[in-house]
């Protein structure tokens, strides 16, 4: 029952999270779903590479543009090395959701709460906007940093 009560705990959370997105979303300008207005063109760049590579199969590109470890969704490890994430490359872009169509469309969604990241959102299988790419700026440079399902 306690692995159970858990799972429901958990569950609980990302509805409230999800909740106070989407709240934040409505009632405060600063946030955007498609709008990079408040960015600098580097995000553009690296999102423009980061797509095109995906879009490519590139998965050394993907790499290069990856750090380390990457977070992944619960039930799914963390991709701690380059090789892994070459061997691990459909499960990230193919397994939960198609990442070639998603990302054909998909703008980067902004906070301007939080400096120096993005995220990209894409819908899963049940047609749900879900699944969560996430990317940051470390020392100058843009970096995919994790994948989540916010419905796990």
């Amino acid at each position: 029952m306690d692995a159970v009560t858990a799972i429901l705990k958990n569950m609980r959370i990302k509805i409230v999270l999800i909740i106070l997105m989407l709240a934040c979303a409505t009632f405060n300008p600063q946030f955007s779903h498609a709008s990079t207005s408040q960015t600098d063109a580097t995000l553009e760049t690296f999102w423009g590479k980061f797509k095109l590579a995906v879009t490519k199969g590139d998965k050394e590109g993907v790499a290069n543009m990856s750090e380390f470890p990457i977070g992944m969704p619960y039930g799914f490890r963390k991709i701690k090395t380059r090789v892994e994430m070459l061997k691990r490359y459909r499960e990230v872009f193919n397994v939960q959701v198609n990442a070639v169509k998603c990302f054909a469309d998909a703008r980067p969604t902004v906070d301007a709460t939080v400096k120096n990241q993005f995220t990209i959102g894409c819908k899963d299988k049940a047609g749900n906007e879900t699944v969560v790419y996430g990317f940051g700026k470390t020392r100058g440079i843009w970096k995919f940093k994790y994948l989540d399902n916010l419905n796990e």
